[in-house]
């Protein structure tokens, strides 16, 4: 049985990797088939190889390509010195080869001083996750994805929900603060906002004079209590290339305060979000959310979003 030879992925490579990443998403696609089906893989893989600070391996065994591995430098930001995998960013014939491809590329971005390490990983490959895993890597972050739904579950009559406007942007403002919030304190453990009141206030008035964004109140007894806001996916940067399909809506953001949580006013927010997209003629709808906030990576399943990709995440000391 012939050994593994690791070497440089170059541009000879592109098209026998392009074949493996479309073996791997016809089989994600399978398993979800609400995922795009148009894909130019070979572009795809292409426009990682040709990103700033790109760096990547192939393994080949008897002469024939057997799997790949291609990482990235995102602004160091709040991601700190990193390397990203991205969604199309590896494929393999199985995924144990996953982990050589790996152990061959980190060690020069560690090196390089680039010691946190993403990577998006389809969620039902259980194979190819667990492979990730046995590797240290962590799930931080899911993608979800639904059919916009014809029915929507009852929520409370007490809960008041209604199109955003203008004058509520005080409560709008307090609002977004939650979730940042909520998501620096354990088990999250997230960094702070990173916008500023003036920015947020801004951004809000913008998005309600903007017809193709939905924007939606939550009240109990006349206060407000929720915020979600709803968009088209193609405004999303993590619901891209092999994880958008061809007409979504994103559930981009949805907030409640702590004191209205099990209210109802989560769920009711939801209803007239998952509405919106309905009769703006988006047939499915995309969120994401932490793996690490316990509330959101439970409600969001139970609203009927199946996770499409995960991801995973390392920190080497």
């Amino acid at each position: 049985m012939p050994e593994l030879e690791i070497q440089p992925f170059t541009e000879e490579h592109l098209d026998d990797a392009a074949r493996l990443l479309e073996a791997r998403h016809s089989g994600h696609r399978a398993a979800e088939p609400l995922l795009p089906e148009k894909i130019d893989f070979r572009a795809e893989l292409d426009s990682l190889r040709s990103s700033d600070d790109a760096s990547g391996v192939v393994a080949l065994k008897g002469g024939r390509l057997v799997g790949y591995l291609l990482g990235v430098r995102r602004d160091d930001g709040i991601w700190g010195p990193n390397v990203w995998i991205e969604l199309a960013g590896h494929a393999a014939v199985e995924p144990e080869i996953v982990r050589d491809l790996y152990a061959a590329a980190a060690g020069n971005w560690v090196e390089g001083g680039r010691h946190r390490h993403y990577v998006l990983v389809p969620a039902s490959d259980a194979d190819l996750v667990n492979a990730w895993f046995r590797l240290s890597f962590g799930a931080q972050h899911a993608a979800g994805i639904q059919v916009t739904p014809e029915a929507l579950n009852s929520a409370p009559s007490r809960v008041e929900v209604r199109p955003a406007r203008a004058d509520d942007v005080d409560a709008a403002v307090a609002l977004d603060w939650v979730l940042p919030q909520h998501q620096e304190r354990s088990p999250v453990f997230s960094a702070g906002p990173q916008w500023s009141e003036e920015e947020l206030r801004k951004e809000f008035l913008e998005d309600i004079a903007n017809p193709e964004i939905g924007l939606f109140i939550a009240e109990l007894a006349g206060k407000p209590v929720g915020l979600l806001a709803m968009v088209s996916a193609e405004k999303s940067s993590m619901h891209s290339s092999l994880a958008r399909p061809e007409r979504a809506a994103l559930l981009a953001f949805a907030a409640t305060l702590p004191e209205a949580r099990g209210s109802g006013a989560g769920l009711a927010l939801t209803n007239a979000g998952l509405a919106w997209a309905r009769e703006q003629g988006y047939p499915v709808v995309v969120t994401d959310w932490r793996e690490t906030n316990l509330l959101s990576s439970r409600f969001w399943p139970k609203r009927g979003f199946r996770r499409t990709f995960l991801r995973l995440y390392r920190s080497i000391p």
